[in-house]
């Protein structure tokens, strides 16, 4: 019986915030033996949700960080040199690599950032996906074990040091676009990651401020809830060594400097700074120190 099944569900569902229509779709995919490709900007939980998806369902998960450097041999793997000269090329000599370790072991192969992975390698994959099998010279035929899968996440809109991911790849994937959670849900993220600040004002403030930013005109590239999540501890911290109340107005700005400036992408040609934009969002979105009236959402993606 699939462990991809209505207890893995329930199970992610209690680690990871909202998500229940992605989680459904990607528990389906899995179980039915489709490869998944997750799209959506940095900070939208695809990670959050393969982690808690392989310990609910109890299979592991090989993880492969997509780089320029990620070559064929590295994610295959080598004949150990020093142990060639003595024993030959024999396979006990094979040292696997990410991939053939989740064909030998029919685990979840997690490659992140897929675009950012050579054509060549990417060659690679799209065999194993499509055969379940490699070739591998002077060792022979590994064969996918039962329960392998390739899941994928990328962030399609960046697009420094990527490349177009090809139709072959789309053709071999289900995709699930994971897009910015609702203001509740990351509301809900911050209190549960930065817990007393981030469960209180503070956190609320810096949840609108960072969903601000994302639709801001100078802003090409908003922040993530990361963005909100840090801001709180480092407010949280700030307050202590300052011996301050973490609402203090200045010592939040602080902390939204430090937490947002590096995160967001001003537009060229704008002539705007990143802590300018920072200083306006956080005056334009004031502490409220009752909950906001529903609707009230600046910063809706």
């Amino acid at each position: 019986m699939s462990s991809f099944n209505r207890a893995a569900v329930d199970a992610i569902c209690a680690d990871v915030v909202g998500r229940r229509n992605e989680i459904d779709v990607v528990v389906a995919a899995l179980a039915a033996e489709r490869h998944v490709l997750l799209e959506g900007p940095p900070g939208t939980g695809k990670s959050s949700l393969l982690r808690a998806l392989a310990h609910a369902s109890g299979v592991e998960l090989v993880f492969v960080e997509g780089n320029a450097e990620l070559t064929p041999a590295r994610l295959v793997g080598t004949f150990d040199p020093a142990r060639v000269l003595t024993d030959g090329y024999s396979p006990e000599v094979f040292l696997d690599g990410p991939l053939v370790d989740a064909l030998r072991t029919g685990s979840l192969l997690y490659i992140e950032e897929i675009n950012r992975v050579p054509e060549e390698t990417l060659n690679v994959i799209i065999t194993a996906m499509s055969e379940r099998e490699l070739h591998i010279p002077r060792l022979g035929r590994v064969v996918a074990e039962s329960g392998f899968r390739v899941v994928a996440a990328m962030n399609p809109f960046d697009a420094v040091g990527t490349a177009r991911i090809s139709s072959a790849v789309y053709d071999r994937v289900s995709r699930v676009s994971m897009g910015y959670q609702s203001l509740e849900e990351e509301t809900e993220i911050v209190g549960r990651e930065a817990k007393d600040a981030g469960a209180g004002p503070l956190g609320n403030r810096a949840v609108r401020v960072v969903r601000a930013t994302r639709n801001h005109s100078d802003v090409r590239v908003g922040s993530s809830v990361r963005g909100a999540i840090d801001l709180s501890l480092i407010a949280e911290q700030l307050a202590n060594l300052r011996e301050q109340s973490v609402t203090d107005e200045e010592l939040g700005l602080d902390a939204a400097l430090a937490a947002l400036s590096g995160r967001i992408r001003v537009r060229e040609g704008s002539g705007r700074t990143p802590e300018a934009i920072v200083r306006d969002l956080w005056a334009a979105n004031p502490l409220e120190l009752e909950e906001p009236s529903p609707g009230s959402d600046p910063g809706k993606a």
